[in-house]
């Protein structure tokens, strides 16, 4: 078998990796539309407005802003960058919301001079930024909190946000955060419009979620306003098929029916609830193409090395994620373990570690399946790699999202001093 199905259609691998050469990047459109619908959907009450945000750093195109628009999605951002490329999409300004620990008066100045209007406060520090910056442009906007519930997800220690000494947001109780509602409450342009939570990425239970939205509710219930809250994403992928992973309709029904249920019995009203999922969008969706070339034995190991690596996936490295992957057109064939390395000059640069694969032969085509997030987003130059291109596939016909880069645009911002 020489073909990926996608949609209900079958695509040529082999005529993929002649057009557009590898390592590639390959993204099924009905599926990440498909999705978006299923948190659109679900996500929904009579009791509260709901907004679901495509949480932007888990592929940050303008494809897959241009997808979130048609579909009816807002999108968290988290640089100028992200902003930029967002309106070059043609999103709204006010279905923006702009998050970061470290946001500079640069990127304010940015954002808020663009009419977006709603920042996520990390700090106390960060509002003092947000609001010396609105009052210099003299314009109004429309926070929310970032708090920090002391909630922890059961996952990598990196992927981890909400830990009581993380990086992100602020102690429920802390000086900080009296401190910063105090001078919100004072503020001539700083609004308060709800608050915000992110217990960590790649969870596969309902329970830390829960955990969090009581935290949040009880805290709510000190306020005479009617606010929002956003309680994040993280929510799980399926990489192996050892994760179990929930089913989206099933996530966004459950958090709209717990959060009601909790509301009622606070005599609490919210006026809008919100979700952030990104790589449970865009994870599943997306494959990575490689070209095998050589083969190696060591006395321990068997070794494919493949056209890319750490440059286009560095998540192995940075916090050994496992994948699963297959040779085409030896799908059904008997399977030896084998160990697929990249070629940068890192001992580090493994994509898959002991897995298991069809015997291969040089030029053969590897799939990686389950890349679509932050794959592209993490990747890099690193050893003057050139970033693959990105393909959407929608209805059998792929499509190009972003052209592979050529030699010169390595050196494009370099400076000749004998030129």
């Amino acid at each position: 078998m020489t073909s990926l199905f996608f949609g209900g259609f079958m695509i040529n691998y082999k005529e993929l990796a002649k057009s557009y050469k590898t390592p590639l990047y390959v993204y099924d459109e009905n599926k990440i539309i498909n999705i978006m619908h299923e948190y659109k959907d679900n996500f929904i009450s009579s009791e509260f407005n709901t907004k679901v945000l495509y949480a932007s750093k888990a592929l940050s195109i303008l494809k897959i802003y241009r997808l979130a628009k048609e579909n009816g999605l807002c999108a968290d951002v988290v640089s100028a960058g992200e902003i930029f490329t967002a309106l070059k999409a043609g999103m709204n300004p006010y279905d923006l919301y702009f998050h970061g620990n470290n946001k500079t008066r640069e990127e304010l100045e940015y954002a808020i001079s663009n009419n977006v209007v709603h920042i996520v406060i990390d700090s106390l520090a960060d509002f003092y930024h947000v609001e010396d910056v609105a009052l210099k442009l003299n314009k109004e906007v429309s926070c929310l909190i970032r708090l920090n519930t002391g909630v922890e997800a059961h996952t990598h220690k990196f992927i981890v946000t909400s830990h009581i000494d993380s990086k992100f947001g602020m102690l429920i109780g802390s000086d900080d955060l009296n401190k910063t509602l105090e001078l919100i409450n004072k503020s001539k342009v700083v609004k308060l419009e709800g608050f915000h939570s992110h217990i960590g990425s790649q969870i596969m239970t309902m329970e830390g979620f829960y955990a969090a939205i009581d935290k949040l509710l009880k805290y709510l219930k000190s306020f005479n306003e009617v606010l929002s809250l956003n309680i994040g994403g993280g929510f799980g992928a399926k990489y192996t098929s050892d994760d179990k992973t929930l089913e989206i309709k099933d996530v966004a029904r459950n958090l709209i029916e717990y959060t009601s249920s909790k509301l009622h019995d606070l005599n609490l009203k919210i006026n809008t609830l919100m979700i952030e999922p990104g790589r449970s969008i865009v994870c599943e969706a997306g494959t990575t193409l490689y070209t095998i070339g050589a083969l190696k034995h060591t006395p321990n190991r068997k070794y494919y090395f493949v056209d890319g690596g750490m440059t286009d996936n560095i998540r192995p490295a940075l916090y050994q994620a496992k994948y699963e992957g297959y040779i085409v057109g030896k799908e059904n064939a008997d399977k030896i373990m084998v160990t697929v390395a990249g070629k940068c000059c890192e001992s580090g640069d493994i994509i898959m570690e002991d897995t298991y694969l069809a015997p291969a032969a040089e030029g053969d085509l590897l799939v990686v399946k389950s890349t679509g997030a932050y794959g592209y987003s993490m990747s890099s130059n690193y050893n003057k790699a050139l970033r693959p291109a990105v393909v959407f596939v929608k209805d059998g016909k792929p499509s190009l999202a972003v052209r592979r880069q050529t030699y010169e645009d390595l050196i494009e911002g370099e400076i000749d001093e004998n030129i």
